[in-house]
C-alpha cells in the first residue's frame, strides 16, 4: 500500500519588488522641537509675562517659583535684537565698554561693531582679513607701525614723535645719514594691496595715517572712501600727491617728507602744485620737513580758498618763500615747529604783504636767529591777535622787538626764553594797547625787581596775568585775591572807599 504526499503549490506572488515602507514626511512639530533654542525664549516670555498678571493661580506661583530659582541662569539679553543691544552698549563710559567682549561670542562681534577707531600693530591682521571681519565699521585706522616691520630678538627700542619701533642691535652705527625705518619699512606692493582691502571693506573711512604707500594705494582709498577727511602721509613725495588729488573731500592734510634718522623723502613745488590743484577744501595743512619755494605756497594760497591752519615743522624751504603767505587770504592760523630757520632772504618789504585775516601765530622750538627772517615774518603777520613763542632759541631782546609791529595783539604768551629781558618785554608791550592776556614762564632774565611803574600799571588793567618768569617769583602768588588782572576791576567800590574815609 502506498501513499503519495503533494507538496502545496507556494501561491505566486503578483508584485515581485514590493513597494518600500513610506517615510513619514517631517511635522512641525519635529522641526520646533529639535530647535529648542527659540522655545526656550517663548518659553521665558511666557513665563515672564505670567509673573505679571494680577490673579495668578497655584501653577503659576509653582512656575514662579521655578523661575526665580534658576533665574541666575538665564541670559536675559537672548530676548534683545543686535540693534537693541548695540544702542545699550554704546551708551556705557569707555573704560566699562571695552571689557564687555569677554562676555561671550555675541558680545565680541557688537564690541566689535562698535569700534570706530583703530591703531595697526600688525600687517597680517589686515592681510588675513580679520580686521574687516573684527572691525567692519572703522573711521579712524592708523597703519604707521603696521608698515614696519620689527627685527626678531631685538631688545633695542627706538621712540620717536612719529614712530616707535623696535631696531637691530648690530646697526652699522648711528651716522648722520642713517634710515633705519627704510631698513625695516613693508614692501610698496605690499602696503598698496592691505589699502585697497581696506578701502574696499571701510568705505566710511574718514581718516587714514599711513607711510611708504605709492600713487596707486592712495588712488584705491579716493575711489573708495569719498567721505576720506583727514589723511596723514609719512614718507611722502611728488608722485604720491598726485594719488591725494582724487580726494576731493580732503579737509586735513599732514604730509611728512624728511625725518632725520628715520627716512629721506621729498616734497617740492611739483607736488605742492598738484596738492593744491586738486584738493581744494584743505582747511588744515601740515607740511613736516618739505622742501618748496614761493611757488608752491602761493599755488596753495590761490587754490585752496577755505584754507585757515598752516603748520611748518623743519620746513627746507628755499629763500623769498615766506612772501607768498599774502596769498593765503583767510588763514587764521599760522604755525612753526622745530624749524632751523625761517626765511634767510625774505627781499623787499613792499613785496612781503601780509595776511589779513591772520589771528594766531605760535613759534615752538624754532631757531630765530636771522634779523631778516624775524622781522619779515612778523610784518606778515602784523595782523595777529594771539602770539605765542614756546622755547625758541636765540630770541634776544632784538629779535623780539620786530614782534612791536603787531599792534592788535591781546594774547602774548612767551615760555622758556631765557635771553629775553625785562626791558626788552616791556619795549613790545607798550605798543600793545589792546593787551588782555600775557603769559611769562620760565624767562630766567626776566625779573620782577625790574618791573617799572609803567608796566606795573599795564599789569592792573590786564585780564589774565600768569607771571613765572623764574622759580623765585613772588608776584603771581602775591596778586592772589587782590583783584589785579581784571580790567575795569577796583579794589574797592566808591562807596565802600566813601565810608572809609567818613570812618576816619
Amino acid at each position: 500500500m502506498s501513499f503519495t504526499v503533494e507538496k502545496p503549490t507556494p501561491t505566486p506572488n503578483p508584485n515581485p519588488n514590493p513597494p518600500l515602507k513610506k517615510k513619514r514626511s517631517t511635522s512641525w512639530s519635529d522641526l520646533w522641537f529639535k530647535n529648542t533654542k527659540p522655545l526656550k525664549d517663548v518659553v521665558f516670555a511666557m513665563q515672564l509675562q505670567s509673573l505679571s498678571s494680577p490673579t495668578p493661580t497655584k501653577d503659576s506661583k509653582t512656575l514662579t517659583q521655578n523661575l526665580i530659582s534658576n533665574f541666575s541662569k538665564i541670559d536675559r539679553t537672548l530676548l534683545l535684537n543686535d540693534e537693541l543691544l548695540l544702542k545699550i552698549l554704546s551708551k556705557l563710559p569707555g573704560s566699562q565698554r571695552n571689557p564687555n567682549f569677554l562676555v561671550c561670542k555675541r558680545w565680541l562681534n557688537l564690541q566689535g561693531r562698535l569700534v570706530r577707531s583703530l591703531k595697526v600693530l600688525d600687517w597680517e591682521f589686515i592681510e588675513s582679513g580679520r580686521l574687516i571681519a573684527r572691525f567692519p565699521n572703522l573711521a579712524h585706522v592708523d597703519l604707521i607701525n603696521g608698515c614696519i616691520t620689527n627685527p626678531c630678538n631685538s631688545s633695542v627700542w627706538l621712540s620717536h614723535r612719529f614712530v616707535s619701533m623696535h631696531i637691530n642691535s648690530e646697526i652699522s652705527g648711528f651716522v648722520p645719514n642713517w634710515r633705519i625705518c627704510e631698513e625695516n619699512l613693508l614692501p610698496v606692493e605690499v602696503i598698496d594691496k592691505g589699502l585697497k582691502t581696506l578701502a574696499s571693506a571701510c568705505p566710511n573711512l574718514r581718516r587714514l595715517v599711513v607711510i611708504g604707500a605709492s600713487e596707486l594705494g592712495l588712488l584705491d582709498v579716493a575711489e573708495e572712501c569719498p567721505t576720506l577727511q583727514d589723511l596723514e602721509l609719512h614718507k611722502c613725495n611728488d608722485n604720491v600727491l598726485r594719488g591725494i588729488a582724487a580726494c576731493e573731500n580732503l579737509q586735513i592734510l599732514k604730509l611728512v617728507g624728511n625725518v632725520n634718522g628715520l627716512y629721506s623723502s621729498i616734497v617740492s613745488d611739483i607736488g605742492l602744485t598738484i596738492l593744491a590743484q586738486g584738493c581744494k577744501r584743505l582747511v588744515k595743512l601740515e607740511l613736516s620737513g618739505c622742501e618748496g619755494s614761493f611757488d608752491g605756497i602761493k599755488a596753495i594760497g590761490q587754490c585752496c580758498q577755505m584754507l585757515e591752519e598752516l603748520t611748518l615743522s623743519d620746513h627746507r624751504m628755499d629763500d623769498g618763500w615766506i612772501s607768498a603767505l599774502a596769498y593765503c587770504e583767510n588763514l587764521k592760523t599760522l604755525r612753526f615747529l622745530s624749524c632751523k630757520k625761517i626765511d634767510h632772504v625774505p627781499g623787499p618789504d613792499e613785496y612781503l604783504g601780509s595776511c589779513p585775516a591772520l589771528e594766531r601765530l605760535h613759534l615752538h622750538k624754532c631757531l630765530l636767529k636771522n634779523k631778516k627772517g624775524t622781522r619779515a615774518l612778523f610784518k606778515v603777520c602784523q595782523a595777529v591777535r594771539e602770539i605765542v613763542v614756546q622755547d625758541c632759541w636765540r630770541l634776544d631782546d632784538d629779535m623780539f622787538s620786530f614782534a612791536s609791529v603787531c599792534r592788535k595783539v591781546k594774547l602774548l604768551s612767551v615760555e622758556g626764553c631765557s635771553l629775553l629781558t625785562t626791558k626788552g618785554l616791556e619795549a613790545v608791550l607798550v605798543s600793545y594797547k589792546e593787551l588782555q592776556q600775557l603769559s611769562v614762564e620760565s624767562c630766567k632774565h626776566i625779573k620782577e625787581y625790574e618791573v617799572s611803574p609803567a608796566l606795573s600799571t599795564l599789569f592792573s588793567v590786564l585780564k589774565e596775568l600768569k607771571w613765572r618768569p623764574d622759580a623765585k617769583s613772588l608776584l603771581g602768588s602775591s596778586l592772589a585775591g587782590t583783584g589785579m588782572g581784571r580790567k575795569g576791576g577796583k579794589f574797592f567800590k566808591k562807596s565802600q572807599a566813601l565810608k572809609l574815609l567818613s570812618d576816619d
